[in-house]
């Protein structure tokens, strides 16, 4: 890939896709091609026939996706099943047919089984049940990177995966019901500061470990793989540590500035006792994390914080 190549970022308005979209803008990557979902639906196999057959772009980069934390993940498990395995399906699949020379996949560190040993390597997919609570947005992000490989192996086209852990950033999902864990924590953190709330009711334990990525180091492992010659089938993208979500609330606690206690209702799922990745081979390949959780806990409360002024704060 050269800063003259076409590309085609599918879901430029979400956290990860809008973090590639500013990184290949400042790096000089003037033809990138985005759409809103209202100029092209993912979901529909013959609008993205077409776009790419007009198109013809050369790198297509998979960032679409619906995604979420447990709530949204375990009470709307067919439409993360049946969304996300559209978008793969539908653009892996025309890629190959219109001959788009590489395709990028963005999948998620929920692929591999629950109990897969910590750090989870690449090898551990496949290997055990996954995690119940979100099962099905799981299987649609195996299918979407096994398409990948299976075209790559049957037809030697150069399309390959990054399965990132939890990411969080600037343009991030606050939904108090449907957003992940770190920007959950966020917003109720914020809104119980303004409201003088004396404590934070959390769900479970705080005792499972979880690993946090920032969005903009998502973006240039992307654009470090993509300019790889011959990169893996999949690479897993993380920080390389993980923290409690005790710790972790602790952490947006004091970013947020908020002066009251946290509790926690342990009648409520845990999730995954434990997701780390194993990012051995990311790191041999060239790409490390370089931004701090707290730093980076930091500058998405700022964002959030913009985009709430502006109103354009996420809550899908």
């Amino acid at each position: 890939m050269n800063h003259s190549s076409k590309i085609f970022l599918a879901g430029h308005r979400g956290m990860v896709g809008s973090a590639i979209h500013r990184l290949l803008t400042t790096q000089g990557y003037d033809n990138v091609v985005v759409r809103t979902r209202q100029e092209l639906d993912l979901f529909d196999g013959d609008a993205v026939k077409r776009f790419i057959e007009g198109e013809k772009p050369e790198v297509i980069i998979i960032a679409a996706a619906r995604v979420g934390g447990i709530h949204a993940n375990s009470t709307y498990i067919a439409e993360f099943l049946h969304e996300n395995l559209a978008i793969a399906q539908n653009l892996v699949h025309n890629a190959y047919v219109y001959e788009v020379p590489r395709v990028l996949f963005l999948g998620s560190s929920c692929i591999y089984p629950r109990e897969a040993e910590q750090p989870m390597k690449e090898e551990a997919l496949l290997s055990g049940p996954l995690e119940p609570t979100n099962e099905g947005y799981a299987i649609a992000k195996i299918a979407g990177l096994k398409l990948c490989q299976f075209y790559r192996r049957q037809y030697g086209v150069l399309f390959h995966s990054l399965m990132p852990c939890n990411l969080y950033g600037p343009g991030d999902n606050y939904h108090p019901g449907n957003s992940h864990v770190l920007p959950a924590l966020i917003r109720r953190f914020h809104e119980a500061k303004l409201n003088g709330d004396p404590e934070m009711i959390l769900w479970g334990t705080g005792k499972p470990r979880r690993e946090f990525l920032h969005a903009d180091d998502c973006a240039r492992a992307a654009l470090h793989f993509l300019k790889t010659d011959n990169p893996p089938d999949w690479v897993n993208i993380g920080y390389g540590s993980d923290v409690t979500i005790l710790e972790l609330a602790e952490i947006i606690k004091e970013v947020v500035g908020y002066q009251g206690d946290i509790t926690f209702d342990t009648s409520r799922p845990d999730g995954m006792p434990r997701k780390l990745l194993d990012i051995t081979r990311a790191k041999a390949l060239g790409w490390e994390p370089t931004i701090r959780l707290r730093d980076g806990a930091a500058d998405a409360y700022r964002a959030f914080l913009e985009e709430t002024a502006t109103a354009t704060v996420g809550a899908r």
